[in-house]
């Protein structure tokens, strides 16, 4: 059990449903501590029936604990998580920052829980988008070694902040109503438009989102020589980033067979009766801590080829929930 828990970022999007699992899963810690910015600080939350106080995050706030989840930016987590190293507390990161730093473990519980379990120091949460393709890729790794994958991702706005929200929200209201909308978090309207730009512009031509799925993927699988070639697209959707992933393996594997590897996975739940319109959707993974996956079939341009459907909510598993397991990676056995 961990004497004092401190969630950094409690008030942002992310950090509420960080706090709502810690509460639902009955996480072992005697005290817990919110923590955010000089304009959160003061306020007061509940959290297992008591008031609690947002405290000020500062360097010298991480004294006296011994586990810190945190979500922020990428500057923020630079600047301050050294700290909570420094004071003694394992400290598992949500944002980009640390994810491919050399000695920084990049942790699915599902995957690679060793890796947590081994580490020193900061423990990284991987990107959304990264996070449930490669639950989806792990069991058929495992079976046939994946050699390539091909991915279009389909990405909620909710995954650029709550800013991403309201800006769906409010720029389909203006866009229905013939007025204009000042967006904030995106340079082009996203109500009832699709944005082929997901970060900034990289090597090649692809953008920074587009080289997390092929970097962390690459380092959470063990697997550097995977090819991976992403296209990520931001989509009019709330909530739930949906991908169409095709994967090439050392050997076939029929979709009947990956059926089989997808339902004995943890954490992954399969809808796929084509006929009876039944695959994931967003409107009705969100809120789920699965990821699921439909559409799967052969893909007819490669004798061993396949490709799926892959949907999860990119706040819970794709950020609060695989940080809260890790968490729970980290609890003595005996619990």
């Amino acid at each position: 059990m961990f004497e004092t828990v401190a969630v950094v970022g409690a008030t942002g999007a992310v950090g509420q449903i960080v706090r709502q699992l810690l509460q639902q899963r009955e996480f072992p810690a005697r005290n817990f501590r919110f923590l955010a910015s000089a304009r959160s600080a003061g306020t007061s939350i509940d959290f297992r029936g008591e008031a609690h106080q947002i405290e000020e995050l500062t360097k010298a706030a991480f004294a006296g604990t011994d586990l810190v989840i945190s979500s922020t930016p990428d500057d923020i987590a630079a600047e301050y998580l050294p700290s909570a190293v420094e004071a003694g507390a394992k400290v598992i990161d949500e944002s980009g920052y640390w994810r491919m730093k050399d000695g920084v473990a990049l942790v699915i519980p599902e995957v690679n829980p060793q890796d947590a379990i081994n580490a020193k120091g900061i423990i990284a949460s991987p990107n959304c988008s990264t996070t449930q393709m490669v639950m989806a890729l792990k069991p058929l790794h495992d079976a046939a070694m994946v050699r390539r994958v091909i991915v279009s991702t389909y990405q909620a706005t909710s995954g650029a902040g709550v800013a991403g929200e309201r800006d769906l929200i409010e720029g389909s209201k203006a866009h229905l109503e013939g007025r204009e909308h000042r967006y904030s978090a995106f340079a082009h309207p996203i109500a009832f438009n699709a944005l082929p730009q997901i970060g900034g512009q990289k090597e090649e031509g692809y953008t920074s989102e587009e080289m997390k799925l092929v970097y962390e993927t690459r380092k959470i699988l063990g697997a550097p020589e995977m090819q991976i070639s992403a296209a990520c697209v931001r989509i009019p959707v709330t909530n739930c980033h949906s991908e169409m992933i095709w994967v090439e393996t050392e050997r076939p594997i029929a979709p009947e067979e990956a059926r089989e590897l997808f339902e004995a996975f943890p954490g992954i739940t399969v809808e796929d009766d084509l006929p009876a319109g039944r695959y994931p959707l967003p409107s009705t993974c969100e809120g789920s801590d699965e990821v699921f996956i439909g559409r799967i079939r052969r893909d007819i341009s490669h004798p061993n080829g396949l490709t799926f459907w892959c949907v999860s909510d990119n706040l819970r598993k794709g950020a609060a929930t695989n940080a809260v397991q890790i968490a729970e990676l980290l609890v003595e056995p005996s619990w």
